[in-house]
């Protein structure tokens, strides 16, 4: 059985929730308050549904006990009893999982940057498949993808890539994949069939609104210039890319995807106050405990995640000692079995720590 002071929590949302209802459909409701109001009932809604279920499966317990003793229907009570009391088990997790504090930024949209490593044109190519592979993944569960700026070399590689990733609590399932992927496989141009070893950086940073990155044009440096690519029409012949360099950090932002410069500014000004954004809360970060730091995720860019092995088809992810050997399906963008795996992990971790403190 949960604790009391978790019975008592999942009260008051449930009151909360009804609460809402009720002032959802009073008629003198404007507008602005029917968004308000909408936003916190859908945020309440899984928790709500899952306590309701809860106590409906706890109910059906006492009916299947009473019926125990009976000549007829003792038995059934018996093997529908232990299937009920192992989903109010599952009931019970879940509940402790949904009551966990929940990021801020886990339904806030993304910037996904993905920079080769060490390894040349190989690990151009393999940033290439990365981006590809984040792409899929996004285009599976309907996220809108916004190429802000992209390098790329002569032989289909990425020296370096900015997208923007919008849609349903994209951070929430992105957010685990910040940091060094490697690879391991035998490049097209070598002809002694020897396996080679690459790396590519990804950082994934949460887009703030804009009222929680406030930024002072006067400590901006803005530069337009000529946007270069591979050639073809990629190549414009004004000076609309921009790049802008915030003073006080030495934070360097640039966009050349559109043609025009009002655009590439604005895409700009989105990416800085991300990158801003995201130096405030890793320093929030370091402020916690190292013991506490380790259990929700650090989304340190140097530390070595993910290795990809086409020998053997297998991708290992370094932090949970998850080995898939599915890696042509991973790369196709079937993340969600690897997501939800560094999810569940997680949350697991977060758990443990608050039972012991």
């Amino acid at each position: 059985m949960p604790e009391t002071g978790m019975l008592k929590r999942l009260e008051e949302v449930e009151k909360k929730y009804l609460e809402i209802e009720r002032n959802l459909n009073s008629p003198d409701i404007s507008p602005p308050e029917i968004h308000k109001y909408s936003k916190e009932l859908s945020d309440l809604d899984e928790i709500v549904e899952t306590y309701r279920s809860y106590k409906i499966t706890l109910e059906r317990i006492e009916e299947n006990k009473a019926l125990l003793k009976d000549k007829d229907l003792g038995e059934l009570a018996r093997e529908e009893l232990e299937e009920l009391e192992q989903g109010l088990e599952r009931l019970e997790n879940e509940l402790r999982t949904l009551l966990l504090p929940k990021d801020p930024n886990d339904a806030k949209n993304v910037f996904l940057e993905i920079r080769a490593g060490t390894g040349g044109d190989e690990a151009a190519l393999f940033a290439a498949d990365l981006f590809r592979m984040y792409s899929k993944y996004a285009e599976a569960r309907r996220w809108k993808v916004e190429v802000i700026s992209i390098s790329e070399t002569g032989i289909g590689g990425i020296k370096e890539a900015v997208a923007a990733i919008e849609g349903k609590n994209v951070f929430s399932r992105m957010k685990y994949e910040s940091g060094v992927h490697r690879v391991q496989r035998v490049p097209s141009t070598e002809t002694g069939g020897r396996i080679h070893t690459s790396t590519a950086t990804v950082a994934i940073l949460a887009e703030p609104d804009e009222v929680e990155v406030d930024i002072d044009e006067t400590e901006l440096k803005i530069d337009t210039y000529r946007a270069s690519g591979p050639g073809g029409q990629h190549v414009n012949k004004t000076d609309s890319a921009i790049r802008i360099t915030h003073l006080p950090t030495g934070i360097v932002v640039q966009c050349q995807d559109e043609r025009s410069q009002h655009k590439n500014r604005a895409h700009a000004m989105r990416m800085l106050r991300a990158k801003l954004y995201d130096m405030e809360e890793e320093k929030r970060r370091n402020e916690i405990a190292s013991a506490r730091k380790s259990l929700v995720g650090t989304g340190d860019r140097s530390e070595k995640i993910r290795t990809y092995n086409y020998r053997d088809g297998r991708i290992t992810d370094h932090r949970i000692g998850l080995t898939l050997y599915k890696i042509e399906a991973i790369l196709n963008g079937e993340l969600d079995e690897l997501v939800d795996a560094l999810t569940a992990y997680y949350q697991t971790e977060i758990l443990k720590q608050a039972a012991y403190s």
